[in-house]
């Protein structure tokens, strides 16, 4: 193993240790909590629009696009801008259809129960990362400058793994990455998602790509085109 490697190793295996690396965890699980809440507020100004694609296989099974904007209580008010092409005509009837159609609507169920399960990871939460630390589960690494990367095991689901990359300098998150499962451990579930900041300064949810093997099935989000709401 290179010396590099050993050094990020043993710093995450001391962190629980380590009173040092103890209080620079907790440090950094407050400046990532600070910049959520700052994030959140300013992004309360903003509408952009979601894209959401559906894959099984490989092939795109469904795609739709939300118009999507803060409401007064401050949860996200989504308005379906365009939604997946109705059946053609042409389309294979009897059994074979009866097959396809439900493949479908088996996604689509599917996806609410992993619907939820995101929500579990995101937006970040600082009070699962201050509890999974407490239990001598989160750790501290830093790879390169300016950079900071938080792992905690046992955040939302026994034996789950959330890890957030973190600016030091700009004081935002470049990344989550998550592994975890739905309804048991053998039915693994990763999330990939990352943030880009915009000209003004609000750092945002750019993209996510969810990852269900078992099953074959992907969820690829983006976010784009955020504009200041008219007032």
């Amino acid at each position: 193993m290179a010396t590099g490697m050993v050094l990020v190793a043993s710093i995450a295996a001391s962190a629980m240790q380590d009173p040092a690396a103890k209080e620079q965890l907790q440090a950094r699980i407050a400046e990532v909590k600070a910049s959520l809440a700052a994030n959140a507020a300013s992004l309360r100004q903003y509408t952009w629009q979601e894209t959401t694609e559906i894959s099984l296989k490989g092939e795109v099974k469904s795609k739709t696009q939300n118009a999507c904007s803060y409401g007064p209580d401050g949860t996200v008010q989504k308005k379906l801008v365009s939604a997946p092409p109705e059946k053609k005509k042409d389309a294979p009837r009897g059994l074979k259809g009866k097959i396809v159609e439900n493949k479908v609507d088996d996604i689509k169920d599917y996806m609410e129960s992993t619907g939820k399960l995101i929500k579990l990871y995101v937006p970040p939460d600082p009070a699962k990362m201050q509890a999974s630390m407490a239990a001598g589960k989160g750790a501290l690494t830093q790879p390169s400058a300016g950079k900071a990367v938080l792992t905690f095991s046992d955040y939302s689901l026994p034996g789950d793994k959330f890890t957030i990359t973190f600016d030091t300098v700009a004081k935002k998150i470049l990344a989550v990455d998550v592994n975890t499962y739905l309804d048991k451990p053998d039915d693994k579930v990763t999330l990939a998602v990352a943030f880009t900041s915009l000209p003004e300064g609000p750092n945002y949810l750019s993209s996510s790509l969810l990852d269900v093997t078992a099953k074959k099935i992907q969820v690829k989000t983006t976010n784009n085109g955020y504009k200041l709401a008219a007032k």
